[in-house]
């Protein structure tokens, strides 16, 4: 960016959008139990845990953290993901937005770092509306709608998953290449509005 101003700044999710979440807890889980979980078979947002042996979704966190690293450690990168924040950052900010728990903090932070991700900030929170962007990229049902409710300005977009489904006010992308062309039209609106003189009264 040498420097310059940047254009917009990007509210970027991790789990599902950056980082394969699914692919990686059953991975590791195939490997500890034997079992031959499948992505495919994530089809809604809450209830991992009936895919599983455990009783409930603590049963399942409790697991998610014993070990040398936590589950979010080793999660494999999503295609085409730091190819485009790489280009993007040369213009743009790159905002992590994510929501994770305190244990799960510093192998997120490690897990950022060995892959190089050029974020400017990173923000763990809980509610994602008190991190003001331009741009959103995002795959969690309920964060969408508190997104495009506490953000009509915003472009909010949704990145395709079989647990979410269109939200009104938001905008789909099915991968990282469409994320960047709605990026790339939003930009050119945003120099455009700035170079827009006001009429005069």
């Amino acid at each position: 960016m040498s420097g310059q101003e940047e254009r917009l700044r990007l509210g970027i999710d991790l789990d599902g959008v950056v980082a394969d979440f699914n692919a990686g807890w059953m991975e590791r889980y195939n490997r500890q139990f034997g079992a031959a979980l499948d992505t495919s078979q994530v089809v809604m947002w809450n209830g991992l845990h009936t895919l599983t042996h455990f009783e409930t979704m603590d049963d399942f966190w409790a697991w998610a953290q014993v070990g040398s690293a936590s589950i979010f450690r080793d999660l494999p990168v999503i295609e085409g993901a730091l190819e485009t924040m790489t280009e993007l950052a040369r213009d743009h900010r790159i905002v992590i937005v994510s929501s994770k728990f305190d244990w799960a903090i510093p192998d997120t932070l490690a897990w950022l770092s060995e892959h190089r991700v050029p974020a400017r900030e990173i923000h763990f929170v809980w509610d994602k509306t008190t991190v003001p962007c331009d741009v959103y990229l995002e795959d969690a049902p309920h964060n969408l709608d508190a997104l495009v409710a506490a953000h009509p300005d915003a472009l909010v977009c949704r990145m395709v998953r079989p647990w979410n489904r269109p939200v009104a006010g938001a905008t789909d992308v099915n991968d990282w290449h469409e994320f960047r062309a709605r990026v790339a039209t939003r930009a050119r609106r945003h120099v455009l509005a700035r170079e827009t003189p006001l009429p005069r009264s």
